[in-house]
């Protein structure tokens, strides 16, 4: 299964809510709908964690990934 990008993944959870939010779907198929929404959540959450462990990182001069640090005077 090839993994989708978090766009891809936000546009199918966006599209699976709709589907649920229109009443119209049956049990079963709901309870489907419910867990790969679920799963696409999980998914889309955990590329934006990382996304955001890179930006808190700073290449520096040494090549080396340090945290950022905002220094206020």
């Amino acid at each position: 299964m090839i993994e989708k990008t978090f766009e891809e993944s936000l546009k199918s959870l966006e599209e699976l809510v709709k589907e649920l939010e229109s009443g119209n779907v049956a049990l079963e198929d709901a309870i489907n709908k419910y867990t790969e929404a679920m799963a696409l959540a999980k998914n889309c959450s955990d590329k934006l964690n990382a996304a955001t462990e890179k930006v808190n990182k700073i290449l520096a001069s040494d090549g080396e990934l340090k945290d950022f640090d905002v220094k206020e005077d």
